[in-house]
């Protein structure tokens, strides 16, 4: 089959964000959980060849109009490949925060402080399995929020409460944290912020502000 999507390989080592995000969990996370992802929304894709776009992102943005027979598998199976894939790009250490990407945070929520607050409660508040995002929203404001499963903010306004672009997302599900932080999610969620590319964030806004200004989104 031709039609299908393919497991991206990492820009990093699985050890290289240790401390923070240990090498074996980042091993199984990216080379079995995400892998069977792309296998199982690719299986999907093999019956119905029709139904696939190349971009997974794309592909969320018209979850709705899937046929119903297949809409499940492939939205919680599209939605993990793209989920996991945008989360990889998200992450790198040791890296400081732009001075313009502080800015657009502090304008939108009062204070670093405040945006890592109000991050760490919706990726806390999340029952069970789902993601918390950093979106831009079609009025061109930042606003954070938290879905479930493989769900993203690109399906709709009925998923994530606001019509919105990620900018970061963090995966809670635990089989992102488990082996280092067991029950202690909130450790691994302030962790997190120690791996976040904040240069990638930037890079996202900035194109997701042009794309509006320009009528794009």
């Amino acid at each position: 089959m031709s039609n299908k999507y393919v497991l991206p390989e990492l820009d990093y080592s699985y050890d290289a964000l240790e401390p923070f995000f240990d090498a074996q969990t980042m091993e199984i996370h990216h080379s079995k959980h995400h892998a069977a992802y792309v296998n199982n929304a690719n299986a999907v894709f093999e019956n119905n060849p029709e139904l696939f776009k190349e971009c997974p992102a794309c592909f969320c943005r018209s979850i709705k109009d899937l046929p119903a027979n297949v809409q499940t598998a492939l939205r919680n199976n599209v939605g993990g490949h793209y989920n996991h894939s945008f989360f990889w790009k998200s992450l790198k250490k040791d890296v400081a925060m732009p001075a313009a990407l502080e800015a657009k945070l502090v304008e939108n929520f009062g204070s670093i402080d405040e945006f890592k607050k109000q991050f760490t409660q919706a990726a806390t508040t999340r029952f069970g399995s789902g993601w918390a995002w950093l979106v831009l929203t079609a009025d061109n404001k930042l606003a954070v929020v938290n879905t479930a499963n493989q769900d993203n903010p690109l399906m709709g306004v009925e998923v994530a409460g606001v019509a919105g672009t990620p900018l970061l997302g963090l995966d809670v599900w635990e089989h992102a944290y488990y082996l280092k932080y067991q029950n202690r999610r909130p450790e691994y969620i302030n962790a997190f912020f120690s791996v976040v590319d904040w240069n990638k964030v930037l890079e996202r806004l900035e194109k997701e502000s042009a794309d509006c200004q320009a009528g794009k989104r």
